[in-house]
């Protein structure tokens, strides 16, 4: 079968489509032949040895898919030879095929598109209990979303309004703008690039305070980091919720004090962790997203899709934070 391989640590120039053997669905798993791999952050991190799981090469990156089941493990039951499945893995998306643990594969309706079903899982979940379980957002409160115009961000948005919340989208363009309104953002605010001097930090603060109303917001959703973290930081409500996603801006360093001052939390969020230890819960998660999926409360964007020879380039203008929506790889058949 074919598969996009990484080789050796590296960006996604590195990345060679080579000829491998096809997996085996062993005990647990679903074999599933693989028509779409949504491209995720942790694609950009893994390929270059910067994620907290490094995979011994080569391997495939890709951590969501969607497609059919042709090969059951033994143990494995609900599931029958041709039924369409999304799941989860660690790696090894973006080829013709794949293993998936059944733990993490859900059923795909027949109505549904496999490229949008490939875009459903790590941004909708990975949201659902960030605003949910760690957020404890509620009706009525204000939830201000950074990077609003990605995978990750239009999912805050859609849930977000499910919540009956004030949803707050900042974003760094006009065109992120208007996919934040798309989505149902109540205000959308354009922030400037960073990097930021002492200044322009205590202006971008401003931006964010007068978006959110002099009450703060309630629960901050930020899936970039870097020096957009602490300005957003200062805007947040007392007893507020400020909820660790993703670093693609790099790493902050956040002043303390500023919880101490507004009796506020940091909260970590690490769906993967949270899947595996609270599979029960995070099923039910699930549940509800194709719930809300089916009755158009959310709706997974996909803005632009490659084939597999041009994954890397996937995975490339995802590194450089030009994405609007998400990115899917097709794969196989129709």
């Amino acid at each position: 079968m074919k598969a996009l391989l990484s080789t050796a640590p590296g960006g996604p120039e590195t990345l060679a489509l080579a000829e491998i053997d096809a997996p085996i669905a062993r005990d647990g798993e679903l074999l599933v032949e693989v028509r779409a791999c949504g491209i995720n952050y942790p694609d950009v991190l893994i390929i270059e040895d910067r994620y907290q799981f490094k995979p011994q090469r080569p391997f495939a990156p890709g951590c969501e898919v969607a497609g059919v089941v042709t090969g059951i493990g033994a143990g494995v039951t609900d599931w029958a030879i041709g039924d369409r499945v999304v799941a989860t893995v660690g790696h090894g998306g973006l080829a013709e095929q794949v293993a998936v643990p059944a733990a993490m594969a859900f059923h795909l309706p027949p109505d549904r598109d496999f490229a949008q079903g490939a875009a459903l899982l790590l941004t909708y979940a990975t949201t659902i209990h960030a605003l949910l379980d760690r957020g404890r957002l509620a009706a009525g409160e204000t939830l201000l979303v950074l990077g609003a115009a990605g995978g990750v961000g239009l999912a805050a948005i859609e849930l977000g309004k499910a919540q009956d919340a004030t949803v707050v989208a900042a974003v760094s363009s006009e065109e992120k703008a208007a996919a934040a309104r798309k989505a149902g953002a109540d205000t959308v605010i354009v922030y400037p690039r960073a990097p930021f001097d002492k200044a322009q930090s205590k202006a971008v603060a401003a931006m964010f305070k007068a978006a959110v109303g002099p009450n703060g917001a309630d629960v901050i959703y930020d899936p970039v980091g870097g020096d957009y973290a602490e300005p957003a930081l200062r805007s947040i409500a007392w007893a507020g919720r400020y909820l660790v996603v993703g670093f693609p801006a790099g790493i902050p360093a956040l002043p303390l004090n500023l919880t101490l001052l507004k009796s506020c939390d940091v909260c970590g969020v690490f769906w993967g962790a949270f899947a595996a230890r609270e599979p029960a819960a995070n099923r039910a998660h699930i549940e509800r997203l194709f719930h809300l999926w089916e009755t158009k409360r959310i709706a997974p964007v996909v803005t632009e899709r490659f084939p597999l020879a041009r994954g890397g380039d996937a995975i490339a203008r995802l590194g450089a934070r030009g994405a609007i929506g998400k990115l899917v790889v097709e794969i196989g058949g129709s």
